[in-house]
């Protein structure tokens, strides 16, 4: 059995606050299954409950074991009941992972508070021209049959999404879904299952490196990705039932926290320190 300290080493959160955070992740894990942007509950779930003499790596790794294990879930619930072609799938990934890459390896060097306003006018642009257009990704209806041309947009569209992941994160998945029914034609619910896939590859990279360096709370981490899998079981299974029009609904609401959240840390940046 673990002795007090060492369980605090391991688990250093309050009965209280793990509740709240196997929650908070459940209700994630379902958000980012349907259509991407759980972490925009559970990350700052995170914040408030860890203690904040916690190093924020090992806040970034907890964050994305939970994450990677949910996407896993709902990727596996998609991949039995929706086709994905691979023509389509493995430039996303490849993109993703390259951009994604090449992100964070800028991350150092952009000061987020230059980037944060630009990406709120994207945001709030994206939800007015999906408002507009309430037929867009009801139906799924590629616009491109030319293998070269599938291939080279949906490059672009990974490494694009892929390099804004590595370099701020907020709303990945939203983004990759709004491009790939915007520049592809797809369906929300045909969009969703490749972001997802996608998402996965991003994830487990940033796992790997957070793994190699030990900056993981392992026992919160796998409470986390538990319900992070069931929210993500869950989420898959309702969006693959409600269809594209179920997708659309959570996808205008997820934009909304996700401008609301920007908004904040613009305001935030300019405030006196």
């Amino acid at each position: 059995m673990l002795d007090g300290p060492l369980l605090a080493e391991w688990l250093p959160v309050s009965a209280a606050a793990l509740a709240f955070l196997i929650a908070a992740a459940g209700v994630a894990g379902w958000v980012d299954a349907v259509v991407g942007g759980g972490g925009l509950i559970q990350l700052p779930a995170l914040v408030v409950g860890v203690p904040k003499d916690v190093a924020t790596p090992f806040i970034l790794g907890t964050n994305k074991l939970s994450s990677f294990f949910g996407t896993l879930s709902a990727s596996w619930v998609y991949l039995r009941r929706v086709r994905v072609h691979l023509t389509l799938l493995i430039p996303l990934v490849l993109g993703a992972c390259s951009g994604s890459a090449i992100g964070a390896a800028l991350s150092r060097y952009v000061p987020r508070d230059v980037l944060t306003p630009v990406v709120l006018v994207a945001v709030v642009a994206v939800a007015v021209y999906t408002l507009l257009r309430p037929q867009m990704g009801l139906r799924h209806e590629p616009r491109h049959t030319e293998r070269r041309a599938i291939v080279w947009r949906s490059a672009l569209i990974g490494a694009g999404v892929g390099f804004y992941d590595g370099i701020l994160g907020p709303g990945t998945g939203s983004f990759f879904v709004i491009l790939l029914v915007g520049v592809l034609g797809f369906g929300f619910l045909q969009a969703s299952v490749n972001a997802k896939i996608a998402n996965l590859t991003t994830n487990l990279a940033a796992l790997a490196v957070y793994g190699v360096h030990g900056e993981i709370l392992l026992v919160l981490g796998v409470a986390m990705a538990a319900a992070n899998m069931a929210g993500g079981f869950v989420g898959a299974r309702m969006a693959t039932r409600g269809g594209s029009r179920f997708v659309r609904i959570v996808f205008l609401v997820v934009l909304s926290l996700l401008i609301v959240k920007l908004a904040w840390d613009t305001v935030v940046s300019f405030l006196p320190a």
